[in-house]
């Protein structure tokens, strides 16, 4: 599975009926990768997974596993309250062609450590995909912790952890660890110079619906060295990238895809689509 590089963990867009607007998702889709992204995420937290029937999931990576066409990674989210049903997902995800998966620790349960490795080890035992955990404890309530992390990147389907905690001292001990055949991957909008000067080879984003020319462009520049153009391109992005953590991040990826070129749609409940005046600003920020 290669995830060097960008990885957009895709938003999934809604029709004005509130359905999946499945020509668009493949549309973009086929953007992405023409702009350069290593693979997709799909259903993901950018991509609302939360919101999704288990029909609608089917759907989703259906979508994206045929627009794709094998021209890029392909990694499905498959975080769930309950590990039996991330399992059966991830027997899923395999069975649709997808190449990696993507799991979070159980969200509401606060599980401790124990049983956020019990959850973990389960799940890689149902398939030989390999497994990023993602670690976003300011989502599902629980950090995975150092000590954790380090017991579960000795199995051999644990393949790396998104680390989105937004502390990067966790995330620079883990990357001086140096852990065999694991990859400790960016997962924070305004910290890939930090990761990337450390050694991370990849960078799984939310914004990246919204910048993939300019993500594409600083990974590059930061794998040759260059690091003041890599510094010069996240600059530019930051005013907006600030702006989407400040909140109401699913709307922003939403409207300001593709440099707000192609509006996704709106949110699903319990989320609230922004004003048109908020709407107005965020794409006015875009522009400038």
């Amino acid at each position: 599975m290669n995830i060097e590089g960008i990885l957009v963990p895709i938003v999934t867009p809604f029709t004005d009926g509130n359905e999946i607007d499945t020509a668009l998702l493949s549309e973009l889709v086929r953007e992405f990768i023409a702009r350069g992204v290593t693979g997709i995420v799909a259903c993901g937290t950018t991509g609302e997974y939360y919101s999704l029937s288990e029909a609608e999931r089917e759907t989703v990576l259906t979508v994206i596993k045929e627009a794709a066409a094998g021209k890029c990674t392909l990694i499905a989210g498959i975080s769930d309250m309950s590990t039996e049903t991330a399992a059966k997902r991830a027997v899923r995800a395999k069975e649709l062609g997808y190449d990696g998966l993507m799991l979070s620790a159980p969200p509401y349960s606060l599980p401790s450590q124990q049983g956020i490795i019990g959850h973990f080890e389960y799940v890689a035992a149902q398939t030989d995909l390999p497994v990023i955990m993602y670690n976003f404890p300011a989502r599902v309530g629980t950090p995975i912790e150092f000590e954790t992390v380090a017991h579960l990147a000795r199995h051999p389907n644990i393949a790396g952890i998104k680390e989105s905690t937004g502390d990067f001292s966790a995330a620079l001990r883990m990357l001086q660890a140096d852990f065999p055949d694991f990859e400790v991957i960016c997962g924070c909008d305004d910290q890939p110079l930090d990761f990337f000067f450390w050694g991370a080879k990849s960078w799984i984003a939310g914004a990246a619906n919204v910048f993939p020319d300019e993500q594409v462009a600083l990974f590059r520049a930061a794998r040759a060295g260059d690091w003041n153009t890599a510094r010069a391109l996240l600059a530019g992005m930051y005013p907006v990238l600030h702006s989407m953590e400040s909140g109401d991040y699913n709307q922003k990826a939403k409207i300001g895809c593709l440099r707000g070129s192609r509006s996704a749609g709106g949110v699903r409940m319990p989320l609230h689509n922004l004003s048109r005046s908020e709407a107005d600003a965020f794409l006015a920020l875009l522009e400038a």
